[in-house]
């Protein structure tokens, strides 16, 4: 009996771009057109450009040059294009696209700012003119520390437009982490604001910005927005957004060359230094739009709205996976549960969102609060939920197909990464969708699961390898390419390792069960921690959960889960113990966890994502690294304590 729960009509897959697609290069079946992406990557993102629509200031020559090995691809060869010209220029003179909005700001305390096309392009002309006179010139690069706010969004695309490079930094870092991706980039701009609200609170962002100045040397200008209009100390290197916004609305794009880097982008470091993603105009935007347009099926006028942060790959994704289609982005300063735990419904309502990008932990969190606060919004407007970032369990996918899809609505599990330049898996919207896993791996991502010796293996856990290059795969890390090869390309001959365990079954769905790094070795069985975690989750009490693996003398390894329950009264040593014994029910006594800690929450990014080596570390109280992305660190020495305490 099939696993899936959502099965596409006939007329429904015809209608999609995809079928579209497939059904240009002579393909009616999915998994035959898959192999023909992935037998000729030439002419697969030979085609994927041109159903893009993609326009070339100059044409190129041949689709992918491998002369410097598979690590370093060279696509579309010789080949002119800038990446703001298809985002944004080419919509700003369609006559029919012009009016239609391409950017919707909802600020924490629901005021809105909405950006047509043309109104968008001639702000980021303004700025890129600002820019300019500032002295910013091509290759330059420019750390944008901003909260999300429209002038986010202008600001990329005007440092694009003429040529130079911006680096995104997550809104909430600290100094000390702004400081180590504006040094690693030898950036000479720092674009940021005073602040931002939160929950209807102050977030005083200018002095983590001065804190970070004061120790990047390479630094010349910061470019201050005013959002909160606070009073905020003002240094001598400081210039006012308000002020360099050139009176003059033309700005000719530079005609850039398709390779030349337009973005760096900073992901956590296990060991505290962060990898720098160099990305292209003709890499990153263009995987974004595909896996946006084609796989999602966003089409012009629809609305996207992903809720996540600029320093996160989504933000970028957001842009370009919107703008490059002829969508309009839809940008929220909030959080999804202010001043009420309906908000993210009701944005979703109100500004007629068709495509909503949400984390598994936001469902998690909510869905054992009163139904109301879903039900009482109209969702009809949706054609499309998707969510990333972290493995689902099986009861909140199904919550959220159930309350807020009506099980008619497709759920688009997504997965990949920053340095893949958006996703490896998904569920495409021509094949049925089952609740957890991924019903395909996407066009053109070569993808296969290895076991130790390099075999591929089904229906067990294995390494998650990609076999060729494609659109979009980062060119190298900035400055670093030895770390960059020895990140993904030492283990088997020309392989990407990304760091994924997945299984793929019998029926062809895949189901990524945690990260290389996060797996448990128990007994000689390798388990996901994603397996153990949702027999906790399971239960109506438990709100989330995360399991570690720990040494142990016997066994290599012992599983230990951290339980977040739904009324803390719960916390107690009987509730402790039902929970163990329902593992063990569940699980069996070999795998189960013995031990399991009743904690208030679980260390998390501001994008939900839980940070289980942030866990780890703590509980055997070791340093773990770069952990300036957590939104609540304070829970990390909370764990570090309990470790304490058990003696480990």
């Amino acid at each position: 009996m099939s696993k899936a729960v959502w099965n596409p009509t006939n007329d429904y897959i015809k209608q999609t771009r995809l079928y579209d697609l497939m059904q240009k290069s002579g393909f009616s079946s999915y998994d035959d057109y898959y192999q023909h992406s992935i037998q000729d990557i030439r002419s697969f993102w030979d085609q994927a450009v041109n159903a893009l629509n993609i326009e070339w200031y100059q044409n190129y020559d041949q689709v992918l040059n491998l002369d410097q090995g598979i690590m370093y691809p060279d696509w579309f060869v010789n080949g002119k294009l800038n990446v703001v010209h298809n985002a944004l220029d080419k919509w700003a003179f369609d006559t029919s696209m012009k009016n239609e909005n391409a950017l919707i700001w909802e600020s924490d305390d629901g005021s809105v700012i909405k950006y047509t096309f043309s109104e968008l392009y001639e702000e980021v002309n303004r700025m890129a003119n600002g820019f300019e006179s500032l002295g910013m010139r091509e290759q330059d690069v420019a750390t944008i520390y901003m909260p999300m706010i429209p002038e986010t969004v202008i600001a990329m695309l005007a440092i694009s437009k003429l040529g130079a490079i911006f680096s995104p930094a997550f809104s909430g870092y600290k100094s000390e982490a702004v400081a180590k991706r504006i040094n690693a980039a030898s950036a000479k701009y720092l674009i940021t604001a005073d602040g931002f609200y939160r929950r209807g609170k102050v977030v005083n962002l200018k002095q983590e910005a001065d804190q970070a100045a004061a120790s990047s040397p390479s630094l010349e200008h910061v470019i201050v927005v005013n959002r909160t209009n606070e009073n905020v100390d003002w240094k001598d290197h400081d210039v006012s957004w308000n002020e360099i916004r050139s009176s003059q609305s033309g700005y000719k794009t530079k005609e850039t060359n398709a390779n030349d880097p337009y973005m760096i982008i900073y992901t956590s470091g296990t060991t505290g230094k962060p990898k720098g993603a160099l990305h292209t105009h003709n890499g990153f935007p263009i995987k974004s739009a595909f896996d946006a347009g084609i796989c999602m099926d966003v089409c012009k006028r629809d609305t996207l709205f992903w809720y996540t942060d600029m320093g996160w790959m989504m933000g970028p994704f957001l842009v370009y996976g919107g703008l490059l289609n002829g969508a309009t982005i839809m940008m929220f300063e909030g959080t999804p549960d202010y001043p009420t735990p309906s908000r993210i419904w009701e944005i979703v309502e109100r500004h007629q969102v068709t495509h909503l990008g949400i984390s598994p932990t936001l469902i998690r969190s909510i869905m054992n609060l009163d139904e109301s606060y879903v039900t009482n919004n109209d969702l009809s407007s949706l054609k499309m939920i998707s969510s990333t970032g972290e493995p689902w369990n099986e009861e909140p996918w199904m919550w959220l197909f159930n309350k807020v899809c009506n099980r008619k609505v497709p759920i688009f599990n997504y997965s990949g990464g920053t340095e893949i330049s958006g996703g490896i898996f998904g569920n495409v919207l021509v094949k049925p969708i089952a609740p957890v896993s991924f019903n395909a791996a996407l066009p053109g991502m070569d993808v296969d699961v290895y076991d130790d010796d390099g075999q591929s293996v089904k229906n067990e856990v294995g390494e998650l390898v990609i076999k060729q290059p494609w659109v979009g795969m980062t060119n190298g890390f900035y400055k670093e390419n030895e770390r960059y090869e020895n990140t993904y390309w030492n283990r088997y001959k020309d392989t990407w390792v990304h760091g994924d365990w997945v299984i793929l079954d019998d029926e062809g769905f895949y189901t990524i069960t945690g990260r290389s790094d996060d797996t448990l070795n128990v007994a000689g069985k390798r388990l996901g921690p994603a397996e153990l975690e949702s027999v906790f989750v399971e239960l109506d009490d438990v709100i989330e959960a995360g399991v570690i693996g720990v040494p142990d003398e016997v066994k290599g390894e012992k599983p230990v889960a951290f339980v977040v329950v739904k009324d803390s009264s719960m916390a107690n040593e009987p509730f402790t113990e039902a929970l163990v014994d329902h593992a063990i029910q569940r699980l069996g006594k070999a795998i189960a966890p013995r031990i399991v800690h009743i904690v208030e929450d679980l260390p998390k990014t501001r994008n939900a994502k839980v940070m289980r080596r942030a866990i780890k570390a703590a509980y055997l109280d070791k340093d773990a690294g770069d952990l300036s992305a957590l939104e609540n660190p304070d829970v990390v020495e909370q764990i570090r304590q309990l470790g304490k305490k058990v003696n480990l």
